[in-house]
């Protein structure tokens, strides 16, 4: 059993003022209250092509999705935020898990992925907080082989919820937020990941 599980925590958004991400860094402090370690990766700064086999063929991964994928390679779960784009999850997301999901010389299918731990939410300034775009990446994270736990939470109305702070003055939003990081660190630790 591994007291200290790593997670790592990112958002499907690389606006700067992503509601996305400030939802996800809540969530992470709630795994790190539980006991994790927990890196934060902005998807921004990855500055990742559209994947292309070509492009993979002619010049190897860029610099961005090796990053990404070694940190996915050596956690035990994700805290994923994803905003929701005409209902499904964002260009940016798909983009860096098929970039992380590409097979390398001596890995195991899927490495990055198979066997992770994962728990997914959204925010949006809709009604219904961005919960059509989770349907999608469960789906795809399933695909790959990630056990997605039942937990998610999808914020409507982040305009009002979230503040510019990146701070949610709701204190029963903001515990249910937190305790979906501490869910995940408590099911890494279960789950021996």
């Amino acid at each position: 059993m591994n007291d200290t599980p790593r997670i790592v925590a990112f958002a499907g958004s690389t606006r700067t003022g992503s509601y996305n991400k400030k939802l996800v860094k809540i969530a992470a402090r709630g795994a790190e209250a539980a006991g994790a370690q927990v890196d934060f990766v902005d998807l921004r700064d990855l500055n990742l092509p559209i994947f292309d086999e070509d492009l993979e063929s002619e010049n190897g991964p860029p610099d961005g999705a090796t990053h990404f994928k070694a940190l996915l390679k050596a956690c035990d779960g994700f805290l994923i935020s994803s905003p929701e784009y005409n209902s499904s999850l964002s260009a940016a997301l798909k983009n860096a898990i098929d970039w992380a999901s590409r097979p390398a010389e001596g890995e195991k299918p899927l490495e990055a992925f198979a066997g992770k731990v994962a728990v997914i939410m959204s925010a949006s300034p809709g009604g219904l907080g961005g919960l059509r775009g989770l349907v999608h990446l469960r789906a795809i994270l399933g695909n790959i082989q990630v056990i997605v736990l039942p937990n998610q939470h999808a914020v409507s109305n982040a305009h009002e919820n979230i503040g510019d702070d990146g701070q949610i003055g709701n204190s029963d939003l903001r515990a249910k937020i937190e305790g979906l990081g501490a869910t995940l660190c408590d099911a890494c630790r279960k789950l021996g990941q």
